[in-house]
């Protein structure tokens, strides 16, 4: 088969990575692909959002299957053109995809239907919205109700906090459209968790449990990142609390799009915080999770392809997935100054010593190859070193041992990634 991926993150590299390992894949294409991904799939320039060219591309190339990374094309409708054009895609449909791209219609769908989520109101306007933040107190959670890159969401601990966000949001529009509205919502204590499941209609198979580290610093201090590091399994959470999660959420999330006339078939991202009675949901995504995708995916042992192939031919009941024992961890390179402004262009030196180790990968975030093939950043989140080990803490230090042999001028990332599975 000849297969396209579209994106250019982390995410993607995963995914072409573990593609590529398939018997059934002949040619990998990648647009627009990034440095990292050049090395396993033929990278074109075609951006994302260019659905006529994309489709253009896949008659072109005789492309049997399209997987779709990024959420933005799912929301410009990406699915139902190549369906429209007869071609094989895996992704939601525009329609199905508005349960990521509106916090405001997921709130709603789950309300309706009974799914346990935090207790929330909308609003369009600062003045009702600072007041009802004033009347509830802090800590309170508010998010910009469309896509915001996974930067829209302000937890505030203090009221001016809270002022300040609602301001950037409503007033400021630091999120254009995005922020335009903005979903208020208690603030839930617990461990989150991310479950990714494979989903058709009203067939579920989910995947491994993963726990993401938004926050930028240490200790989950400072602002919401797209993710900073992850691991999985989550051993501390009890296997009780993720049955529940997918026979009172996930489930019946995917029964409800199916009444509503929106049936879900692609990945389910659900972000759950697991508090001390239940597990509530924090967001859905409409795709695979980044950075989870790259913790997710050297634990699975399937063949990727084999799966898409059932999902698009209505088998997905039939698949059973197998998964290693051993632990996955992903520590994040980032630039200096992410998730706010930073350099590109910088050099990437040290990537060679780290090829070829066993049970690490390095997968490419935002990276690019200048004209004399050497790495330089491109992004706010770089790379994703991940290491496999027989314990959370073997994969700690076999994924950091490798951020230490890489460097870029201002390379941050966190030390504690894992800590909470570890203590």
């Amino acid at each position: 088969m000849n297969i396209l991926v579209i994106g250019s993150g982390g995410r993607e590299h995963a995914l072409v990575w573990k593609l590529a390992q398939s018997p059934r894949v002949e040619k990998l294409y990648c647009a627009p692909g990034n440095g990292g991904i050049a090395q396993l799939a033929e990278c074109v320039a075609i951006p994302p959002n260019d659905i006529p060219g994309l489709i253009q591309f896949v008659k072109q190339k005789d492309i049997d299957l399209t997987v779709v990374g990024p959420e933005e094309p799912l929301l410009n409708g990406i699915v139902n053109q190549f369906a429209a054009a007869g071609l094989s895609i895996y992704g939601p449909s525009r329609e199905a995809a508005m349960i990521e791209g509106s916090k405001s219609y997921a709130k709603q769908l789950m309300k309706k239907y009974n799914i346990p989520t935090a207790a929330y109101e909308e609003f369009t306007d600062y003045e009702t919205a600072w007041s009802y933040v004033q009347q509830h107190g802090v800590p309170i959670v508010i998010k910009a109700d469309g896509l915001a890159a996974g930067k829209g969401v302000v937890v505030a601990h203090t009221l001016d906090e809270a002022r300040v966000a609602l301001e950037q949001m409503l007033t400021a529009g630091a999120y254009g459209k995005a922020g335009a509205k903005v979903v208020i919502e208690e603030f839930l204590q617990g461990e989150e968790l991310t479950l990714l499941s494979f989903v058709d209609g009203s067939a579920v198979v989910t995947m491994e449990p993963a726990q993401d580290h938004k926050a930028v610093y240490d200790g989950d201090l400072g602002p919401n990142t797209g993710g900073m590091g992850c691991y999985s399994p989550v051993p501390h959470i009890p296997d009780v609390m993720i049955k529940r999660a997918v026979k009172e959420i996930i489930q019946p999330v995917a029964q409800a799009m199916v009444q509503e006339g929106t049936p879900f078939r692609g990945i389910l991202y659900t972000g759950l915080m697991i508090t001390a009675d239940e597990p509530k949901v924090i967001e859905f995504n409409a795709r695979f999770g980044d950075p989870e995708t790259e913790v997710i995916l050297p634990r699975l042992k399937n063949d990727l392809v084999d799966i898409f192939i059932k999902s698009l031919s209505g088998e997905l009941n039939e698949v059973t997935l197998e998964w290693s024992e051993e632990s996955a961890l992903t520590v994040i390179m980032a630039s200096e100054g992410y998730p706010g402004r930073y350099q590109k262009n910088l050099p990437i030196t040290g990537l060679e010593r780290v090829n070829g180790v066993s049970d690490l990968w390095v997968f490419h975030a935002g990276t690019i190859r200048d004209e004399k093939g050497r790495y330089r950043t491109s992004g706010g989140r770089v790379l994703a070193v991940t290491a496999l080990g027989d314990s959370i803490a073997e994969a700690k230090e076999k994924a950091y041992q490798g951020v230490e042999q890489i460097s870029f001028p201002g390379a941050h990332y966190r030390t504690d990634i894992g800590d909470r599975a570890i203590k």
